[in-house]
């Protein structure tokens, strides 16, 4: 191991989840930070994105347009975007021992795709064993927070994407979709109160990761 490294094990992938508004892009900073100033050497990503071509699939995706998009090629969309950001970013980290820190990953699918939008779960677990294989993130913040609050964040940040715009009922499917993610797997994620102040939400994920590298 290099010298002013972490003697954490290497190769570790972490992702941040969420409804609109709860602070993502704040906390995947303070992650990045947090990580950092411990000697770990952290990539960080974001979905649908985080190379080249997947990024021209994100504005695809976000893009607002007059087309109703069907929901199977949405969900085919987002796995290819996935596949190509695991081949050229993630797989390469994780393998030369870099830790992963990405804004999203495969539970944004089961919450906006199969909780948003009612596709069938077995359906994406097919899609998500293609595309993924084994590999499932080490830990996974899901930042929750009631939605209405969430979403009068969002609209002042400015304009709605195509998914900002979706209804209370669909982001309550979601926000549900997540805490019932999390409830199935307690070892593998941590539901955080996004509604206390930033201090506040930061103190919980410090505690989080601290357990984490212990």
């Amino acid at each position: 191991m290099q010298s002013g490294k972490s003697h954490i094990s290497p190769g570790k992938f972490l992702t941040i989840e969420g409804t609109e508004g709860v602070g993502k892009s704040t906390n995947l900073a303070f992650v990045r930070d947090w990580l950092t100033a411990r000697g770990v050497e952290v990539i960080v990503t974001r979905e649908p994105g985080g190379t080249p071509m997947a990024e021209e699939v994100r504005s695809l995706l976000l893009s607002k347009r007059d087309e109703p998009v069907n929901e199977t090629a949405e969900l085919l969309l987002v796995f290819a975007a996935r596949a190509q950001h695991l081949a050229q970013v993630i797989k390469p980290a994780l393998a030369r021992g870099a830790w992963v820190l990405s804004d999203r990953f495969t539970d944004a699918t089961y919450a906006y795709q199969g909780g948003g939008r009612g596709l069938n779960k077995a359906v994406i677990e097919e899609l998500e064993q293609l595309v993924q294989g084994n590999l499932r993130p080490d830990l996974t913040l899901i930042l929750d927070i009631d939605v209405e609050l969430g979403l009068n964040r969002a609209r002042q940040r400015g304009e709605l994407d195509r998914f900002e715009s979706e209804t209370i009922g669909f982001f309550e499917r979601v926000r549900a979709a997540y805490r019932q993610r999390a409830n199935m797997a307690p070892e593998r994620y941590a539901l955080v109160d996004a509604g206390k102040t930033l201090l506040e939400v930061q103190a919980d994920i410090d505690q989080v990761l601290t357990a984490l590298l212990k």
